[in-house]
């Protein structure tokens, strides 16, 4: 059976049911009480929420429970209460990632599990050819759905950069040079599917918010440290994006007011220090040798050639300082340390550490700074997530971590 996209609509847009159904999806399954602990409900007001969820098959609840069969009911005396699950078969969603070079998409459920997961090269990173990649792509995802009952119900795209996910516009990406690309728009048109865009490390940040090393935590961030140094933020549950979009844009605090120019303009940015370009340009300078990439600039680092770890502990204190900015302004119980960039940590770790240590405040030391490798293929599912996080409630901000 063809999946139909615009068929599928949530049951009960409502506050309270995203709530219910965001704790079941990322910490069920749930008792009905539990369930309405995590999402701050009366119990009349979790019944209320489930009901029409369980109806339109996106929960179920277990067997066994004694209640038979009754919403209300309470359970019998000395019998477990039942257990509240989400029917991850209920729905399909399309997630893609955008790089520089390369376009990488996934197939989740409704519980963002992936069941299948495709790469595609960019050899043109206009928005024009780069839009053809991404419907070349979603296209393989919906013929590999086409075999479930399940509709694939929307598409998340995320994107590097300042993303105005509301509008559905990329207000600049400057690894695509792209400047207002309404890309929501675009890519529904291509797709035929409704359409989300938002900004790669919030997407990310949703996905370990729900899945990953920040469930269960109220407050925390996670930074990317690769082409770029980015960094999502959750403050009492909530991913922060801020009033124009860019909150947590780290990668352009200060890190030498003498150091070299930033894309932005400015000079000296975390980015233009510790990024990717920064540290191979910084490694061409120091050896005199045509490094072509990150790899190849790691390689020489482990290789011992003459002053290319200084370099990294460089740019691994310059990370350090910018984490520390991060829990200085916001004490995060947890950083989250990710992207590419860290095929080379063993490079940094250490130097990451120890400007962490010197520059947190006080008790912002006792953050719990942890890495974790991720591949694009998780940064896509995080754009799947965020499609997921659309459907259950069009404004976001309206419903808990």
């Amino acid at each position: 059976m063809r999946p139909t996209p615009h068929a599928e609509t949530f049951p009960a847009h409502t506050p309270a049911a995203a709530q219910v159904f965001t704790a079941v999806l990322s910490h069920g399954p749930l008792t009905r009480l539990e369930a309405g602990r995590r999402a701050g409900l009366s119990p009349a007001a979790v019944t209320k929420a489930v009901r029409p969820l369980l109806a339109a098959g996106y929960l179920a609840e277990d067997a066994g429970s004694g209640q038979g069969g009754g919403e209300d009911a309470r359970p019998a005396l000395g019998r477990p209460a039942g257990l509240i699950r989400v029917n991850g078969e209920r729905a399909l969603f399309a997630g893609v990632k955008v790089t520089g070079d390369e376009v990488i998409a996934v197939l989740t459920d409704l519980c963002c599990r992936v069941r299948l997961a495709r790469r595609a090269p960019l050899p043109d990173r206009a928005a024009g050819p780069a839009l053809a990649a991404i419907a070349a792509l979603v296209r393989q995802l919906l013929a590999h759905a086409a075999e479930s009952d399940a509709p694939v119900t929307g598409l998340g795209i995320a994107v590097s950069g300042d993303v105005d996910r509301a509008e559905g516009v990329v207000r600049y990406s400057p690894f695509l040079d792209w400047r207002d690309v309404p890309l929501a728009r675009l890519a529904a048109a291509a797709c035929g599917l409704p359409v989300t865009v938002d900004n790669d490390v919030r997407a990310l940040t949703v996905a370990e918010q729900w899945f990953g090393a920040g469930a269960g935590l109220r407050d925390f961030a996670v930074v990317t440290v690769g082409a770029g140094i980015g960094c999502g933020l959750v403050v009492h549950g909530r991913v922060v994006a801020g009033a124009h979009g860019v909150a947590g844009e780290i990668g352009h605090l200060v890190a030498d007011p003498a150091g070299p120019r930033c894309h932005c303009g400015n000079r000296g940015c975390l980015e233009a220090v510790a990024g990717e370009a920064a540290i191979v340009a910084r490694v061409r300078a120091v050896t005199g040798r045509p490094v072509a990439d990150g790899p190849e600039a790691a390689a020489l680092a482990h290789q011992g050639v003459p002053g290319v770890r200084e370099v990294y502990a460089r740019a691994g204190a310059a990370i350090g300082r910018g984490i520390a900015a991060v829990a200085n302004l916001f004490g995060p119980e947890r950083v989250i340390i990710s992207g590419e960039g860290l095929d080379a940590h063993d490079l940094f770790a250490a130097h990451i550490r120890k400007a962490f240590g010197t520059a947190a405040f006080g008790s912002a030391a006792r953050c719990d700074v942890r890495t974790r490798p991720l591949p694009f293929e998780e940064w896509a599912r995080g754009a799947a997530a965020v499609a997921i996080q659309t459907f259950i409630t069009p404004d976001p901000s309206s419903g808990k971590g």
